[in-house]
């Protein structure tokens, strides 16, 4: 049986919504505290595509921070290519896992930084893992990129407000796709879009996917965009996994009401 790329074991996380201890002191109000993640556990296949689906709090991004990195667990752990990335002490280990994972953002009006050029923002993640030392190398894999997410060698030299939100997306991925990774998490990567646009997106996300055997998870609150991209589907509802089964089997036959009210709210989307 083959490895999974990606495997979550019970992923909790907790924040603290109490008011300072000198109020709490004089007003003898107790400690908050909401579970934003509860004890979630799923694996990704190798050169797929994992899809958590839900209502906006339901706890996706918070899952997908702490997949990449960006959040510690409080409790559980996120084992990427063997490598646990909560526990190991290996700094070489980390570092080789983190240049394998990348992640899209939600916006791609914020996530890019508006005083660089496309030519940076693309040779940032290749001299920060010292990929490529030599300059001609480095902007011959700038055209390879930009290729890749089909814009042109000459937007290297542009602005990312000289672009529009699909095309600044399209250089979020070509971002991601710069430290040559095999796992790719994708945060609601079209809902900033328009529904022409987010076709595109997805369909490129899916070419590369075949390309490359790129294995994602993709965060979404739209089932439409979800059964366009997913091969498994976990459904979230208040930080818990509600559901989870093949995309397939999932919108033939959803076991609960909260799924069937999700597929039932979606319409169609043409890719």
């Amino acid at each position: 049986m083959t490895t999974p790329m990606v495997v979550c074991e019970h992923l909790t996380k907790r924040f603290d919504l109490s008011d300072p201890w000198l109020v709490r002191k004089l007003t003898g109000m107790p400690k908050r505290e909401l579970v934003a993640v509860d004890a979630v556990s799923f694996e990704i296949p190798r050169g797929k595509t994992y899809a958590l689906v839900g209502e906006s709090g339901s706890g996706k991004s918070t899952i997908a921070r702490m997949v990449v990195g960006l959040m510690r667990p409080d409790a559980g752990g996120v084992t990427i290519n063997g490598h646990n990335l909560n526990t190991s002490q290996d700094a070489v280990s980390l570092q080789a896992v983190r240049q394998t994972l990348q992640m899209v953002f939600q916006s791609p009006y914020s996530s890019l930084n508006p005083r660089w050029r496309v030519n940076d923002i693309l040779l940032e993640p290749i001299r920060a893992f010292d990929l490529i030392s030599d300059e001609q190398g480095q902007n011959r894999r700038v055209r390879e990129l930009l290729d890749q997410v089909g814009l042109s060698p000459s937007d290297a030299a542009k602005y990312p407000h000289e672009f529009s939100g699909g095309q600044r997306q399209r250089i979020s991925i070509a971002r991601g796709l710069a430290s040559d990774p095999a796992f790719m998490v994708c945060d609601e990567p079209t809902s900033a879009l328009d529904v022409s646009v987010q076709a595109q997106v997805l369909n490129l996300l899916k070419e590369l996917q075949r390309e490359l055997g790129l294995t994602y998870l993709f965060i979404s609150h739209d089932m439409a965009v979800v059964r366009v991209m997913a091969h498994h589907i976990g459904v979230l509802k208040h930080g818990r996994l509600v559901e989870a089964n093949v995309a397939e089997t999932l919108f033939r036959n959803p076991q609960e009401s909260y799924t069937k009210t999700l597929i039932d709210a979606t319409p169609k989307v043409m890719v």
